[in-house]
């Protein structure tokens, strides 16, 4: 399992042109799924991301986590993060999950960072063509990988 998280001041999520998801500062998270990923690489991904110090403090020092600030989160799947590149100029997205196995996966990292939170997470639409605008603040931008990260 891949992220990537952007700090923002805000961010929203558009199908359609219809808003289904939206934050103000917080957390953008970008999800791609790969068969070999399970719960517990969920689990752990949603551990890091609610308690990952990324936020300044009063001293404009980033020792805040999202559970600290009372941050809002915007998780987004894109089977994109699991392109590779190495052979030729078109990537090839073979790694990604096909939707029937993803999306339960998706679904509970969604709830797992809702129970930790103890507040809801917006989301996009798996699967859907999205439009995702935001305003990276810092700019802030980290990736985690369950398979070689954590």
């Amino acid at each position: 399992m891949r992220i990537v998280v952007q700090r923002v001041s805000h961010a929203q999520v558009c199908v359609e042109g219809n808003e289904v998801g939206r934050i103000g500062h917080g957390l953008l998270v970008l999800i791609g799924i790969e068969d070999a990923d399970r719960q517990t690489d969920a689990d752990a991904l949603a551990e890091k991301l609610v308690k990952l110090r990324i936020f300044d403090d009063e001293r404009g020092v980033m020792n805040l986590s999202l559970l600290d600030t009372h941050g809002e989160m915007l998780v987004v799947s894109q089977f994109t993060l699991m392109a590779s590149t190495r052979k030729g100029n078109r990537p090839s997205y073979i790694r990604a999950s096909r939707p029937e196995f993803a999306i339960p996966l998706y679904e509970y990292f969604c709830q797992r960072c809702t129970e930790l939170l103890a507040r809801p997470v917006a989301t996009g639409q798996f699967g859907a063509d999205m439009q995702v605008s935001l305003c990276n603040d810092g700019p802030v931008t980290i990736l985690l990988d369950t398979h070689t990260d954590l």
